[in-house]
């Protein structure tokens, strides 16, 4: 009779984790491992040990578990949290195993028979080819994670499609509650602040909104700041639903969604620029070419704003996991980096407005929204993309709330040839 294995497992990891398992662990047999007090994990199948050895840590664990071959009983944020303050406080973050113990572990592997080549990647993880951020890249990349499905993110959005950080002006901690006051309400506040920043307001004034996404600033600036809009995305199913809702809003005259890269923006300048939560995308090479576009597609004195997210330590990109299944090719860096690559390109920056605990309770909207509409998401998109989707909304969200990631407005001018200052801020 073989011996259990979720008691094989942890003696084999108790070197490398210099402790028990931070975690109590069901194997596939049902034995039991573990600290009793601690999230409950189980591992339906050997192939997730198998995906782990091949991919330890993030990226490995996030492919078992939206396969199914692993599963969190418990919270997942709790579960997240938790694993994450063991690592720190037993020093295992950035710790090199020692050689003796890696190859424990692989003889304990071959006995309980998961080792052999790697597992095809879950159906849901981006496979993009070529060289990276070239137009023909960023576009498969933008297809992978936007092109999902309009249903599917009317299932998780506000109704306006609003996919940026919101700007929430009730119902944050220390104010009445007001019950009245939701996600749809923080989204139009935010597009309100964007379009109060940039100075729209005058007759005819003409924004450039750069990754306009399914069209919730662009429709916004025209219907309530009288703004004449270009949007650009290169994402077909975000155009098909803007250019569907600006019919319906009888707006047709004024908003003109384009399908365009960001660097083939023929008519500028525009009295305004807006760019949110798109720079991401762009890639460092890139970066100055975008903020460069920027620039040069305002006025001598019109203002730019960028909402951006920002990410300080090793690790430039979202991490494994959203770079693998959300947003591939994607990069972050600390805030003052992209304001420096934005003065580079001749802009003169005016504000820096850090959103980071709004996006906290932008996603536990999202993420309320996921976990209410469940089934339908997973008969429209299928278990393993809901299982993605909830594991990206939770790890996300506390990334903001630890302060390991962050999102910041960047409002920039772009001076006048005598170099004059721009109107007083709104």
């Amino acid at each position: 009779m073989s011996a259990p294995v979720a008691p094989l497992l942890e003696e084999l990891l108790r070197p490398l984790l210099s402790g028990m398992l931070p975690v109590r662990l069901t194997a596939w047999d049902g034995s039991v491992a573990g600290d009793p007090d601690g999230p409950r994990i189980t591992l339906n199948s050997p192939d997730a040990l198998r995906r782990l050895l091949w991919h330890p840590g993030e990226l490995g664990a996030a492919q078992a578990y939206v396969t199914g071959e692993l599963d969190v009983e418990d919270d997942i944020a709790a579960a997240l949290t938790q694993v994450r303050a063991a690592a720190a406080e037993r020093g295992l973050t950035g710790a090199r195993p020692r050689l003796a113990d890696l190859l424990r572990v692989l003889r304990g592997a071959a006995g309980l028979g998961v080792l052999g080549r790697p597992l095809p990647p879950p159906a849901t993880q981006s496979q993009l080819r070529g060289r990276i951020h070239t137009p023909r890249r960023d576009r498969a990349a933008i297809s992978h994670h936007y092109d999902l499905s309009n249903d599917f993110y009317a299932l998780v959005l506000d109704p306006a499609m609003a996919y940026s950080c919101a700007y929430f002006t009730r119902n944050v901690p220390g104010t009445p509650r007001d019950p009245g006051y939701g996600i749809e309400q923080a989204q139009r506040d935010k597009l309100d602040l964007v379009c109060r920043k940039v100075g729209l307001g005058g007759p005819g004034m003409r924004l450039l909104d750069v990754g306009c996404g399914w069209g919730a600033l662009s429709i916004h600036a025209a219907a309530e700041h009288n703004a004449q809009v270009v949007g650009v995305t290169i994402s077909r199913e975000q155009k098909a639903f803007a250019d569907k809702r600006i019919a319906e809003l009888g707006l047709s005259h004024r908003v003109e969604i384009r399908l365009q890269d960001y660097r083939e923006i023929p008519d500028g300048p525009f009295d305004a620029v807006t760019s949110l939560e798109m720079g991401e995308h762009v890639g460092e090479g890139n970066y100055p070419r975008y903020a460069q576009v920027l620039h040069d597609n305002a006025k001598p004195g019109a203002r730019v704003l960028v909402q951006q997210m920002s990410r300080a330590g090793w690790h430039p990109g979202g991490g494994p996991f959203i770079e693998s299944f959300i947003a591939p090719d994607m990069t972050m860096r600390p805030v003052g980096a992209t304001v420096a690559l934005l003065e580079r390109a001749g802009l003169e920056m005016r504000d820096v407005h850090s959103l980071r605990e709004h996006y906290v309770w932008t996603v536990d909207a999202w993420l309320a929204s996921l976990e209410a509409r469940w089934s339908e998401v997973v008969a429209l998109v299928g278990v393993e993309m809901a299982r993605v989707w909830r594991l990206y909304l939770v790890g996300g969200r506390l990334s903001f709330e630890q302060g390991r990631m962050g999102v910041d407005q960047l409002l920039a001018v772009r001076p006048t040839a005598g170099g004059s200052a721009a109107e007083e801020l709104p």
